[in-house]
């Protein structure tokens, strides 16, 4: 056999190699090559939250965009209105039916949430401990256990298809799970700053700082 038919033959097995490698890889890699190749991200979202009663769901639907460290915007669309938004110092959340906002500094508002998770810089390893979750519904899942008593929830799931997050799953310390699944799926959009932004709109009630 000749050389070049040699080289090609190594150079093939090689890229093999490395796809199995990353087919096979963990949930944990998965989730940690998202984060690391993962500067801005925009999706709708589909959020399902039900009660430790198991009583009817709730259903929502939206938008959400991030733009890494510390950026984010989450608008819910329906069935009611609401508007979440971090401009990397503070946290809007606007309910326009109430005719209120409530302000709070990014920390004391995030912490170890699940926004920290995606939108904090080192937060992965400081504020959650890591553990493989197994392959449901197609997805390949890792769970991420809040360090701090204070999270306000035992346990986040998060799920990949290949690379791409796909779902999330969120049990909170009074037995509610609340489960999101992501669709069109846009990796380092161009994301306009004034997307970070919030001005509260004349005659609201703001309340915090």
């Amino acid at each position: 056999m000749s050389k070049p038919s040699l080289i090609k033959r190594g150079l093939l097995a090689a890229a093999l190699f490395a796809a199995t490698q990353l087919a096979h890889a963990g949930a944990i890699d998965k989730l940690r090559q998202f984060l690391d190749g993962t500067k801005t991200l925009r999706a709708d979202f589909t959020q399902m939250v039900v009660a430790k009663n198991g009583k009817k769901p709730q259903i929502s639907s939206g938008v959400m965009m991030f733009s890494r460290p510390g950026k984010f915007r989450w608008e819910v669309v329906k069935p009611y209105e609401q508007l979440l938004v971090g401009d990397g110092e503070k946290v809007w959340i606007y309910d326009p039916d109430l005719l209120q906002v409530t302000v709070k500094k990014v920390d004391a508002a995030i912490g170890s949430t699940p926004a920290a998770l995606l939108v904090g810089g080192d937060a992965l390893e400081k504020n959650f401990t890591l553990a493989e979750a197994g392959t449901r519904e197609g997805l390949d899942w890792v769970e991420a256990i809040p360090k701090s008593p204070d999270s306000g929830f035992e346990k986040l799931q998060l799920g990949f298809e290949g690379s791409e997050l796909k779902g999330m799953q969120l049990q909170d310390n009074f037995g509610q799970t609340t489960s999101l699944a992501f669709s069109r799926i846009e990796h380092n959009p161009s994301i306009a700053a004034t997307q970070f932004r919030f001005t509260p709109p004349i005659g609201v009630d703001v309340i915090g700082e």
